[in-house]
């Protein structure tokens, strides 16, 4: 595993802590950002939104981990 895709394992990881609120991801890192996230076990609670300029602002969805009884 490369570095860059090291990093974004870990921002990921970081992502799903709640440590960080959201990982930005440029077009020319896109790529490397793809092959952490096929295998990070909860990218389908992991949301991207693309902006102009094709920068695109992962967040993680914790709706469902915040029900109240």
């Amino acid at each position: 595993m490369s570095e860059e895709n090291q990093d974004y394992q870990q921002q990921l990881e970081k992502l799903e802590s709640g440590e960080i609120d959201k990982i930005e991801v440029k077009p020319e890192s896109f790529m490397a950002f793809q092959t952490a996230y096929m295998n990070f076990d909860h990218r389908k609670r992991v949301i991207g939104s693309a902006t102009e300029g094709g920068v695109i602002t992962y967040v993680y969805d914790r709706h469902d981990k915040q029900k109240t009884s």
